[in-house]
């Protein structure tokens, strides 16, 4: 298996651990009383959900593009 593929699943459960955790922690006491006050997360759960959701995406990525092979070929 290509390297460059197992950081993209490596890189793709991450994303999903830190989205769930960043789910989770929303539903915590401090989170529902800061969204009730102020409309928003606090800033943690935001940068959980925000970091899996990117992370998840450049794995995907990684796994996309790890699967194409370049073909040289001079001569």
């Amino acid at each position: 298996m290509n390297p460059q593929r197992i950081a993209g699943i490596v890189a793709i459960v991450i994303g999903v651990i830190l989205l769930v955790v960043g789910m989770n922690s929303s539903h915590s006491v401090a989170d529902q009383v800061s969204n009730t006050f102020t409309g928003r997360f606090t800033q943690a759960t935001t940068w959980y959900i925000i970091g899996g959701i990117g992370t998840a995406l450049l794995g995907l990525l990684l796994l996309l593009s790890g699967g194409f092979k370049v073909r040289g070929g001079a001569g």
